[in-house]
């Protein structure tokens, strides 16, 4: 019966393992979950709000289609680095172009909201 089990339980972990790739959202699946997200009562703007944004993000960006994989992940390292306990000032201002982009990329690609 052990033998079993842990033969079991070897299989599972090898099909787990080859099948580790989550599935790539579409771009508009992605658009779908982020204004989700967006949506919530996270978007706050004291530090605890930036924290739960960008913990709701993480999943969305996991999975993001190809075109919104790095804005989001320019928005979460830049919700990150402000919701420190003592943030980076210079490194902050050096995200905030990115950010700024990432913001802009994700409205074009989501039709500015309106999808």
């Amino acid at each position: 019966m052990k033998k079993t089990l842990t033969v079991l339980i070897a299989a599972g972990a090898l099909l787990g393992a080859a099948g580790c790739a989550a599935p790539q959202d579409t771009t508009a699946e992605t658009c779908a979950r982020v204004q989700t997200v967006g949506a919530g009562p996270t978007s706050n703007a004291d530090k605890a709000g930036m924290i739960r944004l960008a913990n709701r993000l993480r999943p969305v960006e996991a999975t993001a289609s190809a075109d919104l994989r790095a804005p989001l992940q320019s928005i979460i390292e830049f919700l990150d680095e402000s919701a420190k306990e003592t943030p980076d000032t210079g490194k902050l201002q050096e995200m905030q172009g990115k950010y700024t982009s990432a913001g802009q990329a994700l409205s074009q690609a989501c039709g500015g909201g309106g999808q």
